[in-house]
């Protein structure tokens, strides 16, 4: 396994993440330490997850994978500092009132953040988290697939100086050490940068978007963002819900996965050509002798600016094949042919 820096922070974290969205619903307790415990003999340091998990979001499921890998550090204190633990504030929204149980809308303000995170360190049995990042912004912007920015939806959001400022006391408090963010656009990752340097708060250490063959909207304007301002890539969502292993081509809907579970979770990806691009992305891959899971991970390994992936898996053979990936390394002539098909089907599933 190889490390990485974290943007501009002191941490070095595995290429590989471990995401645990599936912990809590698609996978029990029980299951979800023996993935800990995986990826952990397989050299990942990195564990990330959000206060909103496991998904898709439910109300009587709520924040019961942090509740899972805090019974598992609980079990393990000793292991606690070789772990990167990563966690996320829900952002503003009228659909999820339960969060955080006051029946209110949650923003990114101060009480907010603050009730979050007292919660999340509870919940992970810890007293610190070592990167906390926002879910998506509190302003109005595409996200989610939405295609595009519109201006008519603009509402009054939560400054960013002043998120920054809410930072900068947790981070002196020590309860947490750096912060990202999540689900951001060019504009805003400058933002957080410029109002950080300019006013001496917490710089962000990473983004937290999609990124996958058939979504690669972070290369048009984050990429450079994300070299200039060193404000690296986490990629989740890295085999598109599923759809980039082939097992929905043919199937169309396996037992357990989870679009079968959850067919209406799964919007941001039925939509015109991601099924012919993800077949002939299978078909490349197996030509090649490749696992089209391992091919999607390592082109997303090899990007310039990616600093770290996020799998996630709800068994163990699963996860396996995820974290195999690491050794495996796409030629020029292959990644020619991801590209060739990229310009054929570009960005079906943004």
């Amino acid at each position: 396994m190889r490390y990485n820096r974290l943007g501009e922070s002191d941490l070095r974290v595995s290429e590989i993440c471990l995401g645990t969205m599936t912990f809590g619903d698609q996978n029990t307790e029980d299951e979800a330490h023996a993935q800990i415990e995986r990826a952990l003999e397989a050299g990942v340091n990195f564990i990330d997850t959000a206060e909103l998990y496991p998904v898709p979001p439910k109300a009587e499921t709520q924040s019961r994978t942090e509740s899972y890998i805090g019974s598992w550090l609980a079990n393990n204190p000793e292991r606690r500092r070789d772990l990167v633990l990563a966690t996320k504030v829900t952002g503003r929204s009228g659909m999820l009132p339960w969060i955080r149980g006051e029946g209110e809308l949650p923003r990114v303000d101060r009480s907010n953040i603050e009730r979050a995170l007292e919660g999340s360190l509870r919940r992970l049995q810890t007293d610190y988290v070592d990167l906390y990042q926002i879910h998506w912004p509190d302003r109005n912007v595409p996200k989610f697939g939405e295609p595009r920015f519109d201006p008519e939806r603009e509402w009054e959001a939560v400054p960013i100086h002043e998120q920054l400022e809410v930072m900068k006391d947790l981070v002196d408090s020590g309860k947490v050490r750096y912060i990202g963010l999540s689900n951001e656009t060019p504009w805003g990752v400058r933002e957080f940068v410029r109002l950080a340097e300019e006013h001496d708060l917490p710089r962000v250490v990473s983004i937290q978007n999609a990124y996958n063959l058939i979504n690669r909207t972070f290369e048009y304007g984050l990429d450079e963002v994300a070299h200039r301002d060193n404000v690296p890539l986490l990629a989740y969502s890295p085999l598109a819900f599923g759809h980039l292993t082939g097992k929905y081509l043919d199937s169309g809907a396996p037992p357990g996965a989870r679009l079968t579970l959850y067919p209406d979770f799964g919007n941001r990806y039925a939509k015109p050509g991601v099924a012919e691009a993800c077949r002939e992305y299978v078909e490349i891959a197996r030509e090649g002798g490749l696992d089209p899971v391992q091919m999607a991970l390592a082109f997303i390994r090899q990007r310039h600016f990616t600093v770290s992936t996020i799998i996630g898996a709800t068994s163990l053979e699963q996860l396996d094949v995820n974290l195999a990936s690491r050794e495996v390394t796409l030629d020029s002539d292959l990644l020619e042919a991801i590209d060739a098909i990229h310009r054929r089907y570009t960005n079906p599933a943004l």
